[in-house]
């Protein structure tokens, strides 16, 4: 209890902080949008009820928890339609990790009840967003804008980069955890399509890959739902729908990203012990594909960097000007 109020003062002074810095910022340049009060309860109060939740339901465990408030609290603050997308890819990949676990448990040799995530695990898949929230706030203050390369192309470019990152992070987990348990196929490793026992990294399928494309969607189309809710000058603007769009490619290119990374930096083996994949040499273990380099985490977040790059260069390409 004592520790739960020290982690709320905290969070108070440091909300306190941002927008005492974001009026002093907005009084000296003059051109810099200062954080509402409303918009500062808001961003404190709902990621810590999300992080507390979270916790209760085993999704988060402390430092996870702690971890999430802060990313929850940065993109909060920046803009709402951040923050509906860091919510979407949560509350999706909570739901699905705890789906059919009874199934992964005899599957996934490092399955943890609930599925919780640790800070590391937050941060591999929320630091790249949270960067770039800090980024965006640096160049335009707090608040949504529409997606304009004609107008606004770094902010554009920079909310386009950390939509790409959240539906990377989405579209790999949508595809982990539906693809293992829906296939009724055996997974091909993406490097040499041979077929590899369930829970190989780098391994895809037919129905991970369809997962991953929706999952990007769900991301893309919480962040379009929210300019339409929040945005005033869309009239003059150019078009949104190209979020969802762009969404879905992020999260399908980000989990084939992520499967040709796991397929060659990742150590797979078959523990015939255990009569599972392990991600680590042991005495009974089988050398499947990958080498000991990067570890999961690690992917994620060399994932969602390379789609954080790639999908903001390729959008102002085709984006449709207004």
């Amino acid at each position: 209890m004592m520790a739960n109020i020290v982690v709320l003062n905290l969070i108070i002074c440091i909300s306190l902080a941002f927008w005492i810095v974001s009026i002093t910022a907005s009084t000296y340049y003059g051109t810099l949008r200062p954080i509402s009060p409303w918009r500062l309860l808001f961003s404190v109060l709902v990621p810590l009820v999300i992080a507390t939740q979270g916790f209760k339901k085993k999704s988060l465990d402390h430092s996870g928890a702690l971890g999430g408030l802060v990313v929850g609290f940065i993109l909060t603050v920046a803009n709402y339609s951040f923050f509906t997308s860091l919510l979407v890819f949560f509350v999706t990949s909570s739901k699905l990790t705890k789906w059919k676990k009874n199934i992964k448990k005899q599957i996934d040799s490092e399955y943890k009840e609930g599925g919780q995530r640790n800070w590391v695990q937050v941060v591999s898949n929320g630091g790249v967003p949270t960067e770039l929230a800090l980024l965006y706030m640096i160049e335009n203050g707090p608040g949504e804008i529409p997606i304009d390369f004609s107008k606004q192309y770094t902010a554009s470019w920079m909310c386009l980069s950390l939509l790409g990152a959240l539906a990377c992070s989405a579209g790999d987990t949508w595809a982990s955890e539906i693809g293992s348990v829906m296939s009724k196929s055996k997974p091909r490793l993406i490097t040499t399509w041979k077929k590899v026992p369930v829970g190989t990294n780098g391994a895809i399928t037919l129905v991970g890959l369809l997962s991953s494309l929706l999952g990007g969607m769900a991301v893309g189309i919480a962040y379009f739902i929210t300019q339409l809710i929040f945005v005033t000058d869309l009239e003059i603007s150019a078009p949104q729908w190209p979020i969802i769009v762009f969404g879905a490619a992020a999260g399908l290119l980000g989990s084939i990203v992520d499967s040709y990374l796991g397929a060659t930096m990742q150590y797979s083996g078959f523990d015939e012990n255990i009569g599972m994949v392990v991600n680590h040499q042991t005495k009974d273990s089988k050398h499947i594909s990958g080498k000991p380099i990067l570890d999961n985490n690690a992917v994620n977040l060399f994932s969602s960097i390379i789609i954080a790059l790639v999908l903001p260069c390729t959008a102002w390409y085709f984006w449709p000007r207004a």
